[in-house]
């Protein structure tokens, strides 16, 4: 029987998600550990509402820290919460309606006939039809000509999206599936699906009753796991990026696993890419040298693997001539790195940037911004004679949150300079990695060569293109804090918080980790340890954490921290230190994921759920939030769930916890088909129309389900015996009105 590859599957590429290959042992406020105080001693504020003018959304704010009202504006949201379910639909508020825009295997264009959803159709016609798991995703408009960018068109625009991986069962054939998918040696035709099925779409959308796709587009085009890319900034021609495909080290093929996004003021796409460690045929790190096997083992691995789907080994080998197959496998096999795919590895898991204007421009790696497991990278607002700063995120349990400065100020004259706009910014820049003292004060420390904790590490960086490669080992190097997964990061338009999803961890508050030994105690960024009774222990539930710079400076070194919201489920109420938030059945969620700021309504934060710990009682979520600001609410008590067994169960540690939810600040907008994920989110710029993706339904078919439709977990969005699709919906106000209004 053929295993499920998705995010939830360990198998899986995505499977990274909940492993963890960091041993460093960096410090998680052990120190603070010893505190033993009362079970919940809060000195929380209030989280109403606060009067104020809110006209024509043009809202002004400063980046002022803690204390004061909660919101800056008087915009309430306008809709009642809806209701948990575990059914095969798609919920949304009353007064709204939706449309499926782009589903999985959608022709790009006029000559690419309809899909079959049979797995038929073919490994080419996916280089022109819509890829598999929709994730991030932005809006960028076109003039009312759709010949030039006009950011401000409400009614034609580009739509960028990341396709994050596949539902291998639902991709092949009933046949082909029965017959099992051998990764030793795999159908050449299936590996091509495969590869074609990821990556990016860019696909021009017009309004008309509804946003529909313009399939005589020049501006439609996929990006996939196979497409050209150029490598970009310090680590560009680095001996550790040198393939037999670019002798150089200054070009690669293809775009992975891509997960959260971004944008830039000059009107251009951040793809990130995630999860790309597991598609890669590995040796045991044993074999290698010593400074390999450390490289190896701290981003992929240390035993030997032919990869998730098997890309590397076609049956009867690779016979293209050009290395399609043989670029999968990162054993070293030839004389020197310029012979074989040794280094493949080292040319993914970086921000990409795509011109969407631009058709005839290949995408570039941004190496200045570090290579990990990147989960979106979010900026601030530019802001001119300042530099620009994006906020990153490492999605794995234990991995860091990164931000990145430019080195040239923000100059508006460059709002039309493309991707030559990007050589200047994101090229040349300084990374810093995020340190969380206990008193809710926090550093960042920056990823330099000239740093002496990094000049003098074990591992034994080169130089700064190597710290660029490998820079979760930098951040070994110089303490900094391992969180719960961080995922997507926003900044608030007009308090300028960041916020940072840290979606969960199962191993927080055990005594050590699997990989390693490490010890992974409670500390006051990530100090929850309970068992959820269903299975879940650790931190099942996740939370959000929120970032003031100080002085309101998104450049600064240091900054204030607290926790603006802890996941749980309602009926946890009764234990505060599960429940720490105040969680009703309208607005209790599991997982956060996504997280995404209106631009047409600054103050309206979206939240989307991934999530495998409430699934019995709903499917996964979007949620509407009027977050306040960091020190809205005070210090909090957290003790451990009483579990005898584990040795952190008498535990008690103080957090900095913001302020209550409550139905006015938080509200459940959405929730999903069965087996899905909310995850990608955009708007128009008058905020009337929001996309949104649903990723993934009906995840939990087995291949043994896939001869008998009736069983597959999920139909939608099509119904009937029909295979799940994942979907791009346009959702609208049915009174033309704001989403979320």
């Amino acid at each position: 029987m053929s295993e499920i590859l998705t995010k939830h599957h360990p198998a899986s590429p995505n499977g990274c998600d909940d492993v963890c290959h960091n041993e460093s042992g960096n410090t998680e406020f052990a120190s603070v550990l010893n505190a033993r105080l009362s079970r919940r001693n809060l000195l929380k504020g209030g989280f109403g509402l606060a009067a104020g003018s809110f006209m024509s959304f043009g809202l002004t704010g400063c980046l002022s820290s803690g204390g004061g009202s909660n919101n800056d504006n008087a915009f309430k949201l306008g809709f009642s919460a809806v209701a948990k379910g575990i059914d095969d639909a798609l919920r949304i508020p009353a007064g709204y309606s939706f449309s499926a825009l782009y589903r999985l295997g959608d022709p790009l264009n006029a000559s690419t006939g309809a899909y079959a959803n049979d797995g038929s159709d073919s490994a080419a016609s996916f280089q022109f039809r819509a890829g598999d798991h929709h994730d991030g995703m932005a809006y960028f408009g076109l003039n009312a000509a759709g010949l030039a960018k006009d950011l401000s068109n409400n009614a034609r625009g580009l739509l960028c999206m990341n396709h994050e991986n596949i539902t291998q069962i639902f991709l092949h054939t009933a046949a082909e599936v029965g017959a099992g998918f051998n990764n030793s040696a795999r159908v050449p035709a299936q590996i091509d699906k495969e590869v074609n099925a990821h990556g990016i779409s860019v696909i021009e959308v017009l309004k008309g009753s509804s946003f529909s796709i313009n399939q005589l587009s020049g501006f439609n085009r996929r990006y996939t796991a196979l497409s050209n890319m150029e490598i970009s900034g310090p680590a560009a021609g680095d001996d550790l990026l040198v393939t037999a495909y670019s002798t150089a080290g200054s070009a690669t093929r293809g775009t992975l696993n891509n997960c959260a996004n971004g944008v830039t003021p000059w009107g251009t796409y951040l793809t990130c890419e995630e999860n790309w460690a597991g598609y890669f045929k590995r040796p045991a790190s044993s074999t290698l040298s010593a400074k390999a096997a450390a490289a190896q083992n701290r981003y992929i691995g240390s035993s030997a693997s032919n990869g998730s789907y098997g890309w590397a080994n076609p049956a009867g080998g690779d016979t293209s001539g050009t290395g399609q197959y043989d670029r999968w496998n990162i054993t070293p096999t030839g004389a020197s790195a310029a012979n074989d795919y040794r280094n493949a590895a080292n040319t993914m898991g970086w921000v990409v940037e795509i011109d969407p204007f631009a058709p005839g421009a290949t995408p570039r790696k941004r190496t200045a911004m570090g290579r990990f497991g990147h989960e979106g990278a979010m900026p601030a607002k530019a802001v001119a004679g300042k530099p620009l700063v994006y906020y990153m995120g490492d999605d794995a349990q234990g991995e860091y949150i990164y931000k990145y400065v430019s080195n040239a100020n923000w100059d508006a004259a460059d709002a039309n300079g493309g991707l030559t706009a990007g050589n200047k910014y994101l090229d040349d820049g300084k990374l810093y990695v995020a340190t969380f003292n206990a008193d809710g004060s926090g550093t960042w420390t920056e990823l330099t060569i000239t740093n002496a904790a990094i000049a003098a590490a074990t591992y034994g960086f080169a130089d700064q293109a190597d710290v660029c490669i490998n820079c979760r080992l930098a951040a070994d190097a110089v303490g900094a804090t391992p969180m719960d997964r961080p995922e997507w990061t926003g900044v608030h338009p007009v308090t300028g918080d960041i916020y940072i999803t840290l979606t969960n961890n199962s191993k927080r508050g055990s005594t050590s980790l699997t990989t390693g030994g490490k010890s992974y105690g409670l500390d006051a960024a990530n100090p929850r340890y309970y068992d959820d009774g269903e299975g879940g222990k650790g931190n099942p539930n996740g939370h959000i954490v929120r970032i003031h710079e100080t002085g309101g400076d998104h450049a600064a070194t240091t900054f204030a921290w607290d926790v603006y919201l802890f996941g749980a489920e309602n009926d946890q109420f009764g234990n505060a230190s599960i429940n720490i938030s105040g969680l009703t059945d309208d607005n209790d969620f599991s997982s956060p994921d996504g997280l995404w700021f209106s631009q047409a309504v600054p103050g309206l934060m979206w939240l989307q759920t991934d999530d495998g710990a409430y699934t019995d009682v709903t499917n996964c979520m979007m949620l509407a939030a009027l977050p306040g600001k960091h020190g809205d609410g005070g210090p909090v008590n957290v003790t451990s769930a009483a579990v005898p067994s584990n040795a952190n169960a008498d535990q008690t540690v103080t957090t900095q916890a913001g302020a209550d939810a409550t139905a006015a600040t938080l509200r459940r907008f959405l929730v999903g088909p069965k087996g899905c994920e909310i995850t990608g989110i955009t708007e128009t710029p008058d905020g009337k129309t929001l996309f949104v993706n649903i990723q993934h339904p009906g995840e939990r078919t087995t291949a043994a389900d896939i001869a008998t439709p009736a069983n597959f977990q999920s139909h939608w969005p099509e119904g009937g015996n029909a295979r799940p699709r994942s979907t791009t919906v346009v959702i609208t106000k049915d009174d033309g009105g704001i989403v979320g209004a």
